[in-house]
C-alpha cells in the first residue's frame, strides 16, 4: 500500500472527486475502471480489501444497468451510506454522460477524422494491459483453492457454450454454496471423530 497524507476533505467530498478522476481519465470500460477503483481505494486509502473490492464488483456485476455505476453506488454505500452512494453514482457517470454528449454532437466529422482513429487505436491497445491487470489481481482474491479453480474455468466456459451471464453466476454461487457446505461438514465431521 501507498503511503498518503490524511486528506483535509471529508470522505463524501474525496470520494465523490475520485470518482470523478476514475469516470473522467479511465478509458477501456468495466474492467480497466476496476483497476482504477482498486488502486485508488484498496491501494492508496486503504478503505477497502481486496476481498471487499471483490464482494463489491460481484455484487454490482449481478444487477442490471451499467457496471461501472453499479460498482459505484455499492462502493459508495459501503463507505458512506445513501449520500456517498449518490455521489459516487454521480462522480462516475457524469464526466461520461458530458463528454458523449459532445461527442455525439460532433460524431461524423470525428468518426472521419483520421488523427482520432490513430489515437484510438493506440487507447485500445493500452487498455489491454490495464484490464488483464485487474483481472490477475482478482483471481488471485477470487480462486484461492480447486475448488475456486473449478467454479472459475466453468464460469469461463458456460458462456462460451450459450449460457446467459446471469445464470453463470447463479449457478457459480450454487455451487459455492454446496461445496462450502459440504467442505465445512466433511470438517465438523472430522473434528467430531478425533474427539471420541
Amino acid at each position: 500500500m501507498q503511503e498518503r497524507a490524511a486528506s483535509a476533505l471529508p470522505r463524501w467530498a474525496e470520494m465523490t472527486l475520485v470518482m470523478l478522476k476514475i469516470g473522467l481519465f479511465t478509458f477501456g470500460g468495466g474492467w480497466s475502471i476496476v483497476a482504477q477503483i482498486q488502486k485508488e481505494f484498496v491501494e492508496i486509502r486503504g478503505w477497502l480489501t481486496k476481498e471487499e473490492l471483490l464482494d463489491i464488483v460481484t455484487i454490482a456485476r449481478s444487477f442490471p444497468g451499467i457496471m461501472v455505476v453499479n460498482i459505484a453506488v455499492m462502493l459508495g454505500y459501503t463507505l458512506g451510506g445513501t449520500v456517498c452512494a449518490l455521489l459516487c453514482a454521480l462522480g462516475m457517470a457524469l464526466p461520461a454522460f458530458l463528454v458523449m454528449t459532445a461527442v455525439t454532437a460532433c460524431y461524423t466529422a470525428i468518426r472521419e477524422n483520421p488523427w482520432v482513429s490513430r489515437v484510438m487505436v493506440g487507447v485500445r491497445a493500452a487498455v489491454v494491459p490495464i484490464i488483464l491487470s485487474a483481472t490477475v489481481n482478482l483471481w488471485k482474491t477470487a480462486v484461492r483453492d480447486r475448488t475456486g479453480l473449478v467454479i472459475a474455468g466453468l464460469a469461463f466456459l458456460l458462456p462460451v457454450l450459450g449460457v446467459s451471464n446471469i445464470l453463470v453466476i447463479f449457478l457459480g454461487g450454487g455451487a459455492g454454496l454446496v461445496l462450502q457446505t459440504l467442505r465445512l461438514g466433511r470438517s465438523r465431521k472430522e473434528e467430531g471423530g478425533e474427539e471420541k
